[in-house]
């Protein structure tokens, strides 16, 4: 698919502001994820070094926003549930990591009716990739 006909499907990428704003985004975001107190548990699960996992993070999002197909070329379908299955995943870990997304979003994406579709679907995500089996949605 020519990629000016993949921006009018998803013009995220765009209205985000590039590969840019989504590097700022999940710069932001392992910030936030290194010094809030509320994301200690999940900051938790990564490893010290957390420049790998900001690499492919910036890749997903950048896909997820309709830019280019880097991490799919890279390392397949997403498989979100399966690669996150070691964690045990509740309400807590989702909101924490939606507190640190949030944060994010706010200090680079100046459009605040964008950032709420934004949060809304991030949720989404985040609240599927849940594998508690405690509160688990049916």
């Amino acid at each position: 698919m020519d990629p000016r006909t993949a921006a009018q499907l998803n013009p995220h990428f765009a209205l985000v502001g590039g590969q840019e704003a989504v590097d700022r985004i999940v710069d932001e975001f392992y910030r936030l994820m290194d010094t809030l107190p509320e994301a200690a548990g999940i900051r938790a699960m990564h490893e010290p070094d957390l420049g790998p996992t900001k690499a492919v993070l910036k890749k997903y999002l950048s896909e997820w926003l309709g830019g280019p197909k880097t991490y799919s070329a890279e390392r397949g379908h997403p498989r979100l549930r399966m690669r996150h299955a070691a964690f045990s995943i509740g309400p807590a870990e989702r909101d924490a990591w939606l507190l640190c997304m949030k944060g994010a979003l706010e200090l680079v994406v100046t459009d605040e009716q964008f950032r709420g579709q934004l949060m809304q679907a991030f949720f989404k995500t985040a609240d599927w990739i849940r594998n508690d089996p405690q509160g688990r949605p049916s």
